[in-house]
């Protein structure tokens, strides 16, 4: 079912929904589906999966360093197929403009459609590594809007060396990312704003926001996406702060802020597990208030591990 449909039937109740990493290849997946598990009872319906890019690895031949192309975390399609089986639940697979040529995506999409899965998660994707900004992949998508518009051309049967009449064609529902407090390469907010108007005008259906931890910031978000006419979906992304490094590390990989009174009760921890509760509570407090305000689902972070997101779950839902 397609996430717009899991929101129309929910008749303005909040869903709950969440994001998991894939296993590192070489890991077993079962560690995937027990951190699944106790999330269940929340009824999500529907789970995103992550993709990777490509990344370099340097194997040493001889004293000499060859450098090669690896996926540390494969099989998204696959590992949507087999959560999709176990749990009866929707999966949202995230596909990528970087590392992926057009026909590749093209390749995963029809995956996608024959495995049952409805709905899709456009992203641009991050730079690699080795990379300070963004480089297209030859023969890829540049930005979301484009990959957005190959999806629905798909759905249209617009396939990239053929036009399909047939009449078991896919009819993707397609969600994209919002930054309330903008990405971290717009030179502003309002254009970054344009740019999410350019990906829902190319037929994007819902959108998921970065994480953030003001919850006036989503809400002002909204309010002036609604102003240039976007009107799809908007789900909050929520993640909880686990460990005290969090502080440097979120602001500088997602360019957001944190608020002084969280800075301060993280600072006043005395280790991770205090840290823990404080994130807990935070992530209760900012979930309660946005449920209050009607959000058609809270969407959370799990980064494959699922106690802290159970513990905000039990006191919301």
């Amino acid at each position: 079912m397609k996430v717009t449909d899991h929101i129309k039937n929910a008749n303005g109740n909040t869903l709950f929904s969440f994001e998991i990493i894939p296993p590192v290849k070489g890991n077993s997946i079962q560690d995937l589906y027990d951190n699944i598990d106790p999330l269940m009872e929340f009824k999500p319906p529907f789970i995103d999966v992550t993709t990777s890019r490509e990344e370099y690895i340097y194997v040493d031949k001889a004293g000499l360093y060859d450098k090669k192309i690896t996926r540390m975390r494969p099989g998204t399609v696959g590992i949507c197929a087999s959560i999709k089986h176990k749990f009866n639940v929707d999966t949202i697979p995230h596909v990528i403009c970087g590392g992926f040529t057009k026909a590749e995506t093209e390749y995963m999409l029809i995956d996608c459609h024959y495995l049952g899965i409805d709905n899709v998660m456009a992203l641009r994707g991050d730079a690699m590594k080795e990379e300070k900004y963004f480089i297209p992949t030859e023969d890829g998508n540049c930005y979301a809007n484009e990959l957005v518009t190959q999806i629905q051309n798909l759905n249209k049967g617009k396939y990239l060396h053929d036009d399909v009449q047939g009449d078991d064609g896919p009819d993707f529902c397609i969600g994209v990312a919002g930054y309330p407090e903008k990405h971290m390469e717009a030179p502003s907010l309002k254009s970054d704003l344009k740019r999410l108007k350019e990906k829902v005008d190319a037929g994007a259906d819902y959108v998921v926001t970065q994480m953030f931890f003001d919850n006036q910031k989503f809400f002002e978000f909204v309010a002036a996406a609604k102003a240039i006419g976007i009107n799809v979906p908007i789900i909050p992304g929520i993640k909880p702060i686990a460990v005290k490094r969090h502080l440097q590390l979120l602001p500088q990989i997602f360019s957001l802020d944190v608020p002084q009174d969280l800075v301060e009760a993280v600072e006043n921890c005395k280790d991770n597990a205090a840290v823990r509760e404080v994130g807990i509570e935070w992530a209760i407090q900012q979930s309660k208030e946005l449920k209050a305000a009607g959000v058609p689902v809270l969407h959370y972070y799990s980064m494959g591990k699922s106690n802290n997101i159970k513990a905000i779950a039990k006191q919301v839902f």
